[in-house]
């Protein structure tokens, strides 16, 4: 950092003035091999996001997020409240994984995965640099009176960012409902699916919102991930830095004259295509998102005045000052045993979850009643949860006592697919088996006699047995 540099920057949002307005952003288009890679990767992640939900398993979705109805689908395994608990131990190991990624790698995930930036950066932005031009030209195009050319310009850029905000809301909506629900609300008259359609109108118009006018401030000001990045970081953490050793003091280059100075020639070409409006040489900023415009910027700046590439890179605080090599410190090995220990926990409930989820409990309030022929009986509820596409017929056995299962009403359990089957049985023993005031029963569940389950219960039986 050169010494006319304060911190002052750090009192303030780059996307605000002293007097609270927006100041809007032009970022010059990037070029580069990063930007490059960024781009070939998103239209990777995008064909998966955009066909995810057409790809069936069974006859059923891959992937289903239906929150209305508390239905899960994930690579084709149904998933129900029941199994809410496997869900809450997957998002600590999300936040975990997010957490010992951000030790290690600064916000990668920001600048390479997250949704928002693929969007804004390598979708909506690169329709606007092909409708308005480059920075110079939008900037212009928005000072300029409204004539008929920044009309049809801004119609145009308005018209597709609404379209594919609508792709993006039915997409998101197929996650939600399914596909062939979307395709029903989208196909019939309006009238029929009155909520689905004001559901895909609500959806487009916050993405248009976000995307036309929020833009980069989700990042900046919204999303709490850059605020925890300086709880998170350290000085061997992994981020998008500028090699003030390296590059101070700054200085203008002139052809052919001896460089006494720093490598940075102060172009600013890093600040100009910054989405976020960072001067990434004041250091690790909340508003970075790792990116990397800026290192494709330096890298082709210092290619041009046959100095060495790498003044801005992917390195550690350690790696440029201290000039350390890279060291895996006791806090990433701390958060990566905990990350192992959720995943060993996360992979066991996963294995040992069951397609069936049975519950058998007495019937509150309800004591033994005397039978003929010496026989005692209490009363069960029981409810079955299929969690398969199959129906299922289900048989209770004695496991460990000599007795009857009768259920009330029905002979044969049967369990209809993707639902639950509830009902009431008796459970008759000799009264020469009971002879304490509760005795442990294990019950068996079978289907097409292969055990699946054992329900441990109680049995109650008269007040004076021993």
């Amino acid at each position: 950092m050169s010494g006319t540099d304060t911190a002052s920057f750090r009192d303030k949002v780059t996307t605000v003035d002293k007097e609270g307005k927006r100041i809007w952003i032009f970022p010059q288009k990037p070029k580069g091999k990063l930007y490059n890679t960024r781009t070939l990767l998103s239209v990777f992640y995008l064909l998966i996001l955009f066909a995810l939900p057409f790809i069936k398993y069974q006859g059923h979705p891959l992937f289903l997020i239906n929150v209305l109805e508390r239905k899960f689908i994930l690579f084709g395994q149904i998933f129900w409240p029941q199994d809410f608990f496997i869900f809450g131990l997957g998002m600590i190991i999300f936040i975990i994984f997010i957490a010992l990624f951000t030790v290690v790698f600064g916000r990668v995930f920001c600048g390479w995965v997250c949704p928002q930036t693929i969007f804004m950066e390598l979708v909506f932005r690169k329709v606007e640099y092909w409708i308005e031009g480059d920075a110079a030209e939008q900037r212009i195009l928005k000072n300029r009176k409204w004539d008929g050319d920044k009309i049809f310009k801004k119609m145009m850029k308005w018209i597709v960012f609404w379209a594919i905000s609508f792709l993006i809301a039915n997409t998101f909506l197929a996650y939600i409902i399914g596909i062939d629900e979307l395709r029903t609300i989208i196909s019939e008259p309006v009238g029929k699916h009155f909520g689905g359609f004001v559901a895909i109108v609500i959806f487009t118009t916050l993405f248009f919102f976000v995307y036309s006018w929020m833009r980069e401030q989700i990042c900046t000001v919204v999303c709490p991930y850059g605020r925890m990045q300086g709880v998170l970081l350290d000085k061997n953490s992994i981020v998008v830095t500028y090699d003030h050793v390296r590059g101070e003091p700054r200085g203008k280059f002139k052809k052919n004259e001896e460089r006494a100075i720093g490598d940075c020639i102060d172009c600013n070409q890093c600040v100009r295509v910054c989405p976020t409006g960072i001067d990434i040489r004041h250091g690790t900023q909340l508003e970075c998102t790792n990116c990397t415009a800026c290192i494709d910027a330096c890298d082709k700046m210092m290619e041009a005045v046959n100095l060495p590439k790498g003044l801005i890179r992917y390195a550690s605080e350690n790696n440029v000052s201290a000039k350390q090599p890279y060291r895996f410190t006791g806090r990433m090995k701390a958060y990566t045993a905990v990350m192992i220990l959720l995943l060993v926990v996360e992979v066991f409930l996963l294995v040992t979850r069951t397609d069936v989820g049975i519950t058998i409990l007495r019937t509150p309030g309800q004591l033994y009643q005397e039978q003929p022929n010496n026989q005692l009986s209490n009363l069960y509820n029981y409810k079955f949860l299929n969690k398969t596409y199959y129906n299922k017929v289900l048989e209770l056995k004695p496991e460990d006592f000599e007795g009857t299962i009768k259920l009330v009403g029905e002979e044969n359990l049967k369990v209809p697919k993707e639902s639950a089957a509830a009902g009431s049985m008796f459970i008759y023993i000799d009264k020469k088996y009971v002879n304490k005031r509760k005795t442990k029963l294990k019950i068996g569940v079978y289907e097409n006699g292969e055990k699946i389950s054992t329900i441990n219960t109680s049995f109650l039986g008269p007040f004076g047995a021993n």
